[in-house]
């Protein structure tokens, strides 16, 4: 019987790799900029729906967590970012960006 470990595959040393070197706010900048930072059907934390709300333009963001998936058919890297923007009274966490990438890191949603 042949026992499989990932620990210590090569794939998550080139995946930390990819990680440490990525660039958070450029990813999300130019994300951001192609939306024209606007955000169709949006639910707040309380349930409120919004049909489109404009971000501010300075923003931050700060990777949070990251994953690998596979189907059948494709493998992806799901990115999850928090936007912070600052504020006179300190950085406020505006919400959560989730951006997909295909195996040849282009964006796909």
């Amino acid at each position: 019987m042949t026992k499989l470990e990932l620990q210590n595959h090569q794939v998550w040393r080139d995946l930390s790799e990819i990680l440490e070197n990525l660039d958070a706010n450029n990813l999300v900048k130019k994300h951001l900029e192609q939306c024209d930072y606007k955000i169709c059907g949006y639910w707040d934390e309380q349930d409120k729906y919004y049909e489109t709300i404009t971000l501010p333009c300075l923003l931050e963001a700060e990777l949070v967590s990251n994953s690998i998936g596979v189907t059948y058919k494709e493998r992806f890297l799901q990115l999850k970012f928090f936007l912070i923007a600052s504020a006179v009274d300190g950085t406020h966490k505006l919400g959560e960006l989730v951006l997909i990438y295909n195996e040849n890191l282009e964006f796909v949603y």
